[in-house]
């Protein structure tokens, strides 16, 4: 084994050649046992094809071994030659000590192959056999993990993580965070993850500890985790958003819009990034940057139905309706359609005294929002400016029916009728 540790160094120091045929050389004189390593080495150096053919003739020699089956499956998944592993590893007995390593092996190439329900029963099969090993319990909470299952994993993945030693390298304790956290139980998620990060610092896992201490309301730790990501990889654009609303809840809207124009800077063509930042310059008492930013979404993307509707109801409010009357054109030439546009349409060209046009509008979208207090309200005064009494009536009754607490309404019918 010193011998192939030295070619092992050897090769890695540069030296490739001399290290193959050093190799080769071992080969032929090797007993079976160092054959294996060889193959085993082989297979680490990406020399698949040369370690396949040396476990071919352990094969041969010794039909029986378990071992050499799921590592012949191995190299054969290396190859792309999915279904001959598949078959080598249904000829592993159940009393055979590689049966459990071959049902993970099968587990996965069927999971490969969308077989999701055959990779299940593989796996449940390995748990009957031995019911109290951890790399099985293991493999069915990542199994049902990744598939969405997240209630079902956890149980598995409890099991697994309090005898996590017996799997090195692999951190159950963040896995089950993220389980918790998808299942909602956000709570429990908080203690796997702060467990987990204690001994393994990952981006993901610090996005899920940052956005479930969001969904808590537990915004200091929210922003201390995402501003952590942040730091560690500055790239990672999922955090942008969620940094930027915990600094907002915590009344910090200069670091909050700052964090946005930074989120900008890594994905430049994030259109939810734009529109938060949008509201934020309104909040901020900067309406002018808030309509430029919308602008910009709007070019990018008219088929954003915030950004257009952020837009107009800003218009509408600052009462600029000749500017709303001309995004509303605009949406149309677009072949954007929906019924808040032509509400905000039909509100201009009442504001701007066109009210057979107007009329034309409200007519379309009457049914539509039939019981909204705001439109009906809206509608009923436009009909009475428009010289039509008993519709508007009609419409206020509406109102009334809806809000009997509006007295001023009641006042207004009892006026009219």
């Amino acid at each position: 084994m010193n011998v192939l540790k030295q070619v092992l160094h050897d090769i890695e120091s540069g030296h490739v050649k001399e290290g193959l045929e050093q190799l080769s050389r071992l080969e032929k004189q090797a007993d079976h046992q160092m054959k294996h390593e060889i193959a085993e080495l082989y297979h680490e150096l990406g020399h698949v094809e040369k370690a396949k053919k040396i476990v071919d003739d352990l094969l041969a020699l010794y039909p029986d071994e378990g071992g050499l089956y799921t590592f012949a499956a191995e190299l054969l998944i290396d190859m792309d030659e999915e279904d001959e592993a598949i078959e080598m590893l249904q000829e592993i007995k159940k009393e055979d000590p590689a049966f459990l390593q071959a049902q993970l092996l099968l587990a996965d190439l069927y999971q490969m192959q969308s077989l999701d329900e055959v990779a299940e029963q593989k796996l449940l099969l390995a748990a009957k056999v031995a019911p109290d090993e951890v790399i099985i319990s293991y493999g069915l909470g990542e199994f049902y993990l990744e598939r969405g299952d997240y209630l079902k994993s956890i149980p598995f993945l409890k099991k697994a993580v309090h005898a996590k030693e017996s799997i090195p390298n692999v951190h159950i304790e963040l896995l089950l965070a993220d389980a918790y956290s998808a299942s909602g139980q956000f709570e429990e998620a908080l203690q796997y993850y702060a467990k987990g990060l204690k001994n393994h610092l990952d981006p993901n896992a610090l996005f899920g500890y940052g956005f479930t201490a969001y969904q808590v309301g537990d915004m200091i730790l929210a922003i201390e985790q995402l501003e952590a990501l942040r730091a560690l990889d500055p790239d990672y654009s999922s955090l942008y958003p969620y940094l930027a609303k915990a600094l907002e809840a915590e009344g910090r809207l200069d670091d909050a819009f700052e964090t946005l124009e930074k989120g900008l800077k890594v994905d430049e063509y994030n259109e939810t990034l734009y529109i938060h930042a949008a509201k934020l310059s309104f909040k901020r008492q900067n309406p002018e940057d808030g309509e430029a930013l919308l602008r910009k979404v709007i070019a990018l993307n008219p088929s954003n139905v915030e950004a257009v509707q952020t837009l107009a109801a800003y218009l509408k409010h600052s009462e600029s309706f000749d500017e709303l009357s001309e995004l509303m054109d605009h949406m149309r030439e677009y072949g954007e359609e929906d019924s808040m546009y032509t509400w905000y349409e039909a509100t201009a060209l009442k504001e701007l005294d066109d009210y057979e046009k107007a009329y034309e509008r409200y007519k379309e979208i009457e049914q539509t929002f039939e019981e909204d207090h705001d439109f009906l309200e809206e509608y009923g005064y436009f009909l009475l400016e428009y010289g039509m009494r008993d519709q508007a009536i009609k419409y206020f009754q509406k109102l009334r029916a809806l809000q009997p607490e509006r007295m001023d309404i009641v006042q207004l019918l009892e006026n009219l009728q």
